[in-house]
């Protein structure tokens, strides 16, 4: 079973990088029924599947840089910064604080996050 800090550093980087569907990727990481609430707008499967095609077109590279992650039972939390690299040049530097539940087969079944933009010139 992976753990919550692999998932922060893998999922980004097959989904925005990978060889694989966007669909295919999201599955291997997320239950059906998966939830993201981010800065109170809900997003299902399409929609985040949707979002993973222009993150391939205009990205070039992400780093995950995790401060805290917790885990108990099936909750787990997270504060971390995710900073991608445009291919126009920008820079942008997310700082994510999430809470989430995972599935029973360890994938992924909701997550709550704020995010804030600290950095970029784009």
């Amino acid at each position: 079973m992976l753990s919550f800090t692999d998932y922060l550093a893998r999922y980004p980087q097959e989904a925005a990088f990978g060889d694989e569907e966007p669909a295919v990727v999201f599955d291997r990481y997320h239950a059906p029924g998966f939830t993201l609430h981010n800065d109170g707008l809900t997003l299902d499967r399409d929609r985040i599947v949707a979002h993973i095609r222009p993150v391939r077109r205009n990205a070039v590279a992400a780093d995950v840089d995790i401060h805290q992650a917790l885990t108990r039972g099936d909750q787990v939390a997270a504060r971390y910064t995710l900073t991608a690299r445009m291919r126009s040049g920008a820079v942008v530097a997310t700082d994510i604080h999430v809470i989430g539940r995972v599935a029973d087969d360890g994938r992924m079944l909701r997550l709550d996050q704020l995010t804030r933009t600290v950095e970029g010139d784009g």
